[in-house]
């Protein structure tokens, strides 16, 4: 039997594709250098070209990433702003966030991204030590990062997420931890803690560092977010620590909407008069996205697989009536795969609720590949 897919709710993803510097871990679409002529007007088309997803609804949230987006000037952003709200409707209580490196942060120039609307930055501090930072290729110190972090408050954000990495080269559990309790005494409402991993096209893929022993990384995992969590930091999905959840995160894992602009940038569609939803793709290249867009439109072919790969990375799980709302279609149609996960052990799931075990949790791509 299958159900009257729902909209969901509707978010943006805006890409800013240059950065200072290129970190050696970093597989993201950034580039080493300064914003080519026409960009803004150039995502402004995009967007002109996309507006049919809207179908109506509101943006609840907005997300500027990169690359280091806090590297555009005022005017830039007032124009990206001002072109933003002539062509969508701002929810009243929208979620606008923009990624920053410390090494960027000027306080004068965040207090004008306040005033143009901007109410939430992602500062991208990765860690409070020195020889790490310089190990990760980052353009920031310890004591740029901790200012950064205060004058964030100074310019009006009482919104702000840091993130912090752990397993990197050489690290001691102590460091780990210490690096967990500074990101916490500067009391951000949202901290991110998530694993570096080597992936491949990077320069620490050519060059891999000395990273710490498999079981000393699970224990630095395990133990920051114990000590997250003890300190009031909600775990809501696997690397995401809360004690207000980001909107634009929660729209990815509840499987929302999303339209993505910018150079490489990826969106997600619900289409109510096609028998399809589907995924969107920009141009990769600044110069290519700057000449020619070229959009990708794929059907999404196996919408119960895509939820539940998202779905499950959420603590608590998510409604039996959101599966359906978002794919069509009945629980029944994945009730062999719930049955195998429950009997391993990696889900809980009643005739309201489904959330991954504690182990489920730990093991979360094995039980992710259950439903492929």
């Amino acid at each position: 039997m299958n159900y009257a897919l729902e909209l969901p709710k509707l978010a943006l993803y805006i890409h800013y594709p240059w950065c200072v510097k290129k970190c050696p871990y970093c597989d993201f679409n950034s580039h080493q250098g300064n914003q080519q002529s026409g960009y803004i007007a150039t995502l402004l088309k995009d967007l002109d070209e996309d507006l049919d997803y809207v179908q109506g609804r509101p943006i609840q949230s907005i997300f500027l990433g990169g690359g280091t987006p806090s590297l555009m000037s005022e005017q830039a952003l007032f124009e990206l702003f001002s072109g933003l709200k002539t062509r969508l409707k701002f929810a009243d209580d929208i979620e606008i966030t923009l990624e920053t490196n410390p090494g960027t942060f000027e306080v004068e120039k965040f207090k004008a991204f306040k005033r143009i609307g901007i109410n939430r930055l992602s500062i991208g501090v990765q860690s409070f030590d020195d020889k790490q930072l310089k190990s990760l290729g980052r353009i920031h110190d310890a004591s740029e990062a901790i200012d950064a972090c205060k004058q964030a408050k100074q310019a009006g954000f009482k919104r702000f997420n840091i993130d912090i990495m752990y397993g990197l080269v050489n690290q001691t559990l102590e460091g780990c931890l210490a690096d967990v309790n500074q990101a916490m005494n500067l009391n951000p409402e949202h901290i991110s803690f998530y694993q570096l991993t080597i992936e491949p096209n990077t320069y620490f893929a050519k060059f891999p560092p000395v990273l710490p022993k498999d079981d000393d990384i699970w224990q630095m995992g395990n133990e920051g977010v114990n000590l997250l969590e003890k300190n009031g930091y909600m775990r809501y999905e696997v690397s995401a620590f809360g004690r207000v959840p980001s909107k634009h995160n929660l729209n990815y894992w509840q499987f929302g909407d999303y339209m993505g602009i910018g150079a490489g940038a990826h969106g997600k569609i619900t289409c109510l008069n096609e028998p399809y939803s589907f995924r969107t793709t920009k141009a990769h290249s600044p110069k290519d996205y700057l000449k020619d867009r070229q959009k990708q439109v794929k059907p999404i072919e196996n919408l119960s697989f895509d939820f539940m790969l998202n779905a499950l990375r959420l603590r608590h799980g998510f409604d039996l009536t959101l599966f359906a709302l978002r794919t069509g279609q009945s629980i029944q149609t994945i009730k062999h795969q719930l049955n195998k996960a429950q009997a391993l052990g990696l889900l809980e799931l009643n005739d309201k609720r489904i959330q991954p075990s504690e182990k489920g949790f730990d093991f979360l791509n094995d039980l992710q590949a259950i439903f492929l």
